[in-house]
């Protein structure tokens, strides 16, 4: 078991996260104030309490100096992700905007973890503090709490590379890198901030109101995907369809390999090429064929086909869950091919979820090599990254992670099929869910929410959520019985 101290030190580093919520929360006073929506003083409550537990957990608790500790790296990750949530709910619950404990959990955990699944049927019905807090959740959840964590305090008196690793993809860790934790850290936050406000300027200018534009760019470079219009982005211009859809390509690419290209370090984004290539080809090839299907099988214009594929498309591969059009009605198999791309993701060290083309790729090689060492048992031919050899341990994990990602999926959509969701809706929630897409299938699908889901059903998917962000592993590592040992 952990000591007094060790427990300390897992809870000390919540106060950090909590003030930037809390911060955030009091943000959304602007738009109560603006549009007089009668929750200013709901707002201020939710803001006030969330920064003052942040300031007592920061100031009273003493920062451990007992060396690094992997499991509290873990320990601490899980932890973050469950109080920000607890405490996210505060707007929805004191706004009224949910009735229920659980609707205001689902809703906020799938903010803080980009998801964009909602309980809510009528959002354009909220008022307008809330649905800021929505797409602000998923802002903050896209670039990562953790990170922020790093970019703020200097040293948590944890192991920060295991606190990072943790929570992230941990990008391509096929090749070494000379830049400190924090430099990293700062550089992705500035690339993030610059595309956030670069975004907002633009969907200005095609003509959206400065409402819209902050909501939307905040929602889809996260890729999340909470909208504040329940047709999503179906009724805004073709030209700002296409702004909003290089927004979640944008969101979908690793962060640090932007920063390199926009400050123009050719030299250190060759060892990321391999996997923006094949998150690009991805891209193509499935927006390709679903704007063949479309036109040719769904009889739809050319221009509608065009625009609906790529736009759709995009969202599915960033598993951002943005929508142009009901897609429960388009052809069967274009709704699962929706279902592999939403599994596979954009790249690692982005802010979509997913299990990353990087493993895909990497699985994908390590198949190709397979067959290939059947027919020349003695030649040297080990899966390449970049054009370096992929260690072993690494093709390992990737494939645990890939087996864990598959198992969970069952599993999730056996107990939902328990719990009374029929079963196009328990398969397109635990798609949804656990690879943070949001839209599922069914009454979960397309212009859907999951409202009516059953109580038991919301929790799981709400369990789905924080899983799917966390890949799995994070979560299941706290279960093991040698987890809680004493060293």
């Amino acid at each position: 078991m952990f000591t007094g101290k060790e427990i300390g030190s897992v809870i000390r580093p919540l106060g950090i996260p909590l003030i930037g919520e809390g911060c955030a929360m009091l943000a959304c006073l602007v738009p109560a104030l603006y549009f007089s929506d009668g929750t200013a003083l709901p707002i201020l409550v939710s803001g006030f309490v969330t920064l003052s537990v942040g300031i007592l957990l920061s100031v009273l608790l003493p920062r451990w100096k007992g060396g690094n500790d992997s499991r509290l790296s873990y320990l601490t990750v899980c932890m973050i992700w469950l109080v920000l949530s607890m405490f996210a709910v505060l707007p929805f619950l004191t706004t009224g905007s949910c009735r229920s404990f659980t609707d205001a959990f689902f809703e906020a955990m799938s903010g803080l973890s980009s998801t964009g699944a909602t309980v809510f049927d009528d959002i354009e019905a909220l008022p307008p503090s809330v649905l800021l807090w929505r797409s602000m959740s998923e802002w903050i959840g896209g670039f990562g709490i953790i990170l922020l964590v790093l970019a703020v305090v200097p040293s948590l008196g944890l192991n920060k590379y295991s606190l990072y690793t943790a929570e992230a993809s941990s990008a391509d860790n096929t090749g070494k890198t000379t830049v400190g934790m924090s430099t990293m850290v700062q550089q992705t936050l500035t690339i993030y901030i610059l595309l956030t406000v670069f975004y907002i300027v633009l969907l200005t200018m095609s003509g959206m109101t400065l409402w819209e534009s902050v909501n939307l760019t905040f929602a889809n470079i996260s890729t999340g995907g909470f909208s504040i219009y329940g047709d999503s982005i179906a009724r805004f211009t073709p030209a700002q369809q296409y702004i909003l859809a290089s927004c979640m390509f944008m969101g979908g690419v690793n962060f640090a390999l932007l920063y390199n290209f926009f400050t123009f370090r050719w030299s250190k984004i060759k060892h990321k090429l391999d996997q923006f290539g094949f998150y690009l080809i991805t891209v193509v090839v499935a927006v390709v064929f679903v704007v063949a299907v479309l036109h040719l099988h769904d009889g739809m214009r050319i221009e509608e086909a065009v625009r609906y594929g790529i736009v759709q498309t995009i969202s599915v591969v960033t598993t951002t869950g943005s929508v142009v059009d009901d897609t429960n009605l388009w052809w069967t198999p274009i709704v699962f091919l929706f279902l592999i791309l939403s599994t596979c993701g954009g790249m690692a060290g982005s802010t979509t979820g997913g299990v990353k083309v990087m493993r895909v790729l990497i699985l994908l090689r390590n198949v190709r090599n397979t067959l290939s060492n059947k027919l020349h048992p003695r030649a040297y031919n080990p899966v390449r990254l970049n054009g370096k050899p992929v260690s072993k341990d690494i093709i390992t994990n990737v494939m645990v992670i890939f087996v864990v990602f598959l198992t969970t999926m069952v599993i999730g959509v056996l107990l939902l099929l328990v719990c009374g969701v029929p079963a196009t809706e328990s398969l397109g929630a635990v798609f949804g869910c656990i690879t943070s897409y949001g839209p599922g299938l069914g009454y979960c699908g397309g212009f859907g929410s999951y409202a009516a889901m059953p109580v038991a059903a919301k929790w799981l998917c709400s369990v789905l959520m924080l899983l799917g962000r966390l890949e799995c592993l994070t979560v299941f590592i706290l279960f093991l019985p040698g987890f809680w040992r004493r060293k």
